[in-house]
């Protein structure tokens, strides 16, 4: 339950930018989705606290990992923070220290990718030690501190679907940027598919805020205090009394007023949204609203006191039957079983087809496609 990962994408640059041509409008929506990114740094918080649902981790997890966080154990064996929300996100799950002092910033897409591209081939004195090959065989890609693009962890990133090889960012800088990946939100466990209605409405309203409201350029100094808001969130974030840090530092804020004020924004989105298509976004910004005075009501807090209970195993092993029945029982709406198979076995044609067209080692390949670093070693 702790380490997994929804992704939500969004795709509204055209309609918002009023733009019909996408090929000469590609600079207008990119800044859009810049905009969009740098408030969802500046806010985006707010979705662990709501959504995270991973106050807990097994305690065999931490066994020859050193660690100052101060974890309470339950009589099953787990280890937990009393006010987390989401460990997947921190230093022990999804989050790597060693990238943040990248210099990648979200103001430009140019700069965006010049930084991205210079994070590939800035090399890791701690993957260094590691080698690249033992006995011949490929323990890493390279000893850089990220190794492919894909690696850069984050908890939205801008997309473009790639063609043939292109990197992803080479995409973004042939057409600029599509979409929008939120990386933020964990597994849900308290419905089967992972996800619920409140969940998706609040993001639909979240990031139409997070495009209309104001936001002016980022440097890396903010950044790195918006990393600090959202740590403090992950780790504490139902701690009684939470401040967030507003402009980068100079003043602190308890959380629920911060996010009282947002909410009050929210809410004249929802309005506009319900008025528009008889939706229920305003029932959605008063059921969350109330967990700023009643954190207990968070994913995070109504998880804990199940772990705590009947342990990580147990209450997943539990939740498992239950959905597992669930699921079972419930007819396809859209696929069929012969739909399935037929996948199956087109899938592993695909890929047979192209093995086959392989026509270069995997040296050369990833020669081909980063090119050799400083010490000559493929990056």
């Amino acid at each position: 339950m702790c380490i997994t990962i929804f992704r939500y994408l969004s795709n509204f640059g055209k309609p918002w930018a009023n733009i019909t041509d996408e090929e000469t409008g590609k600079e207008a929506i990119s800044d859009g989705y810049l905009r969009l990114i740098r408030n969802y740094y500046r806010f985006g918080w707010i979705i662990p606290f709501f959504f995270g649902a991973s106050p807990a981790i097994c305690g065999s997890f931490l066994k020859g990992r050193k660690t100052n966080l101060p974890f309470e154990n339950t009589p099953k064996g787990a280890k937990y923070l009393p006010y987390a929300t989401s460990l997947r996100l921190s230093d022990l799950g999804y989050t790597n220290k060693s990238q943040s002092d990248l210099d990648i910033t979200f103001n430009h897409l140019e700069t965006y990718v010049k930084g991205l591209k210079k994070a590939i081939h800035k090399p890791s004195e701690e993957f260094a030690k590691l080698g690249v090959k033992k006995d011949g065989k490929y323990i890493q890609l390279n000893t850089n501190v990220l190794q492919i693009e894909n690696e850069l962890y984050a908890p939205i990133r801008p997309k473009r679907v790639v063609k043939g090889d292109e990197s992803p960012s080479d995409a973004l800088l042939r057409g600029g940027i599509e979409y929008i990946e939120v990386r933020s939100l964990d597994i849900n466990p308290f419905t089967p598919i992972g996800v619920d209605e409140t969940q998706i409405r609040f993001l639909d309203l979240f990031l139409i805020w997070c495009v209309l409201a104001d936001a002016p350029e980022m440097n890396a100094e903010e950044l790195a205090c918006c990393r600090a808001n959202w740590n403090n969130v992950i780790l504490e974030g139902r701690k009684p009394g939470q401040v967030i840090g507003m402009g980068c530092g100079e003043r602190k804020e308890p959380l629920a007023q911060v996010g009282k004020a947002l909410f009050a924004d929210l809410q004249r989105v929802a309005k506009v949204l319900d008025s528009c298509s008889g939706t229920k976004y305003l029932e959605v910004c008063l059921k969350l609203e109330e967990m700023f005075d009643n954190p207990q009501l968070t994913f995070s807090g109504r998880l804990l006191e199940k772990i705590k209970a009947q342990g990580i195993g147990g209450y997943g092993l539990s939740l498992a039957e239950e959905y597992h029945q669930q699921l079972v029982n419930t007819a396809y709406e859209v696929l069929t079983d012969d739909a399935f198979e037929h996948e199956r076995i087109s899938s592993i044609k695909r890929q047979a087809d192209l093995e086959k067209s392989d026509t270069i080692s995997f040296d050369e390949y990833l020669k081909l496609h980063a090119g050799p670093n400083n010490d000559g070693v493929a990056s």
